[in-house]
């Protein structure tokens, strides 16, 4: 049963790009982190997300590290404060996953959408059907913005938010 539901799961994420892996890069951390700032910089900065009209697009670009604005390293590392964060593999592997989950959580296509509210901000989440991958915004009256997007690697962790979506399409039927 374990294994039918991974395969079903697996089939769910087929619409997402491949993850890329340092290894493609030959090892080369510059490179790779290049071209995992390339495609967040063609998904979030050379064009933005629309499904959200009337808001505007937003992200945190401040403080800039080596050019890249804070969002990028929030999906790409992991720590409690911006001069600890260290690189995230898992997160960096994931890069390409974010923009094409945003663009479906209108209709609901393949990801599964909740609202949540961390310390007063509503913080709309969207993630893959086993969530293992959780893209979290912020909702703020004029405008939406990209918060993080995390690898989730515990089963433990992975019911949590399939309750609390659950929880949240109790709420709405």
């Amino acid at each position: 049963m374990a294994a039918q539901r991974g395969a079903a799961v697996m089939d769910h994420l087929q619409w997402l790009p491949s993850i890329v892996t340092l290894a493609e890069h030959n090892g080369d951390w510059d490179a790779y982190m290049e071209a995992q700032y390339g495609t967040f910089s063609a998904a979030f900065i050379q064009s933005k997300p629309t499904i959200f009209n009337p808001k505007r697009w937003a992200m945190k670009r401040h403080p800039l590290s080596l050019n890249k604005e804070a969002t990028f390293w929030h999906v790409t590392s992991e720590g409690r404060t911006e001069e600890d964060r260290v690189p995230d593999m898992r997160r960096m592997e994931r890069v390409g996953w974010i923009r094409p989950m945003i663009d479906r959580c209108r209709s609901n296509n393949h990801v599964c959408c909740w609202p949540s509210e961390r310390r007063g901000e509503c913080r709309p989440n969207i993630a893959v059907p086993d969530f293992s991958y959780i893209v979290v915004l912020e909702d703020h009256d004029e405008y939406i913005m990209l918060w993080t997007a995390f690898y989730v690697e515990r089963e433990s962790q992975r019911q949590k938010f399939r309750k609390q979506w659950e929880e949240a399409h109790k709420k709405r039927a």
